[in-house]
């Protein structure tokens, strides 16, 4: 059984998390002071130094275990075997734009803040590691789907792809829809719009758009 101080710890670190999530997602992760995160949590700033080094820590307090649940739900559908490549494309897709409309306050700060290139090598941060991880698990299904070996051109292809999820949750990050109503919508939608995205990629692939007159 816990002590009262320890579960008294545990509930202000919760609240300082909570507090910088709020602000991060309110002004940005860079305006925000580990003062104003104190003062939002009603504590002091030297009680948040008691439990994060930095703002990054922070970062990563708040970032990691949703992206880590993402993760394992990425492994799981591109581990399926009953599902063909595209199916596979599709459910991590619907997953991926699920997961940041159900987060869709804190999903830039989840993908974004502090974010490096995703052909980075050895990225310094854990989050962009984990970050690069998720990406390169989309970038994998794509080259089952288009048979493709050239790595720079897969790597171009799924950052098209990649914009195109993005371009989705620009267009649907403000609808007060609730979630579930707003997938089942557009959950056809946003299938057709993956199926098109392969057909144009195949099509590139064949030549057939350096061919037109």
């Amino acid at each position: 059984m816990k002590s009262k101080q320890a579960e008294r710890a545990e509930e202000t670190k919760k609240q300082i998390v909570e507090s910088a999530g709020r602000l991060f997602s309110e002004q940005g992760y860079d305006s925000v002071t580990i003062r104003a995160i104190a003062k939002d949590a009603g504590c002091s700033h030297t009680t948040i130094y008691l439990y994060f080094k930095d703002k990054e820590a922070l970062l990563h307090q708040l970032s990691m275990p949703p992206l880590q649940e993402l993760h394992q739900q990425f492994l799981s559908l591109s581990n399926l075997h009953t599902l063909s490549s595209e199916d596979k494309l599709k459910q991590i897709s619907l997953t991926y734009i699920h997961f940041c409309l159900k987060n869709r306050n804190l999903y830039d700060i989840f993908f974004n803040t502090k974010s490096t290139r995703v052909d980075e090598e050895d990225p310094k941060l854990e989050i962009n590691r984990l970050r690069i991880e998720l990406f390169e698990i989309m970038k994998a299904i794509i080259r089952e789907c288009l048979a493709i070996s050239n790595e720079e051109q897969l790597l171009a292809f799924a950052r098209i792809y990649y914009y195109n999820l993005n371009g989705i949750l620009s267009t649907y990050s403000y609808q007060h829809e609730p979630l579930a109503v707003l997938m089942e919508r557009l959950t056809p939608t946003f299938e057709l719009a993956i199926e098109i995205l392969l057909l144009g990629f195949t099509e590139k692939l064949n030549g057939g758009m350096d061919n037109e007159s």
